[in-house]
């Protein structure tokens, strides 16, 4: 068994009013973002890969193209632009099924991250 993690970056800004952040928060600010997704599985034995790192990264590209220099509050689907969305968004639209096992979504310059495991079953 092996975990595959494959990670992206992204730049973004977003705006999160009603928290207990403040004003600086409230206002549109933005940030640099790594994104990770980790797959899991056994190597196929003809390839010796869990997956074709060639289509994992079609569908990074495709995300990197949706949310690089974007502004996050005006990304159809993705609700509030809050780490925990975000990492949902990313899932969804990975979606290897009973392969995906996490998105992560960080923020190193705040030392902030959020992970995403999956909805329950």
């Amino acid at each position: 068994m092996w975990e595959l993690t494959k990670s992206f970056r992204f730049e973004a800004a977003h705006a999160l009013p009603g928290t207990t952040l403040g004003e600086a928060s409230e206002e549109i600010h933005g940030h640099s973002f790594r994104a990770e997704v980790t797959i899991r599985g056994t190597a196929d034995p003809a390839t010796g890969m869990v997956i074709d790192l060639g289509l994992l990264e079609v569908r990074l590209d495709a995300l990197r193209k949706m949310l690089d220099h974007k502004f996050l509050n005006n990304v159809a689907e993705l609700g509030a632009p809050t780490l925990e969305n975000l990492t949902r968004f990313i899932w969804d639209r990975v979606a290897y099924p009973g392969q995906l096992v996490r998105v992560g979504v960080f923020r190193d310059s705040c030392n902030e991250s959020c992970t995403y495991f999956g909805p329950r079953p």
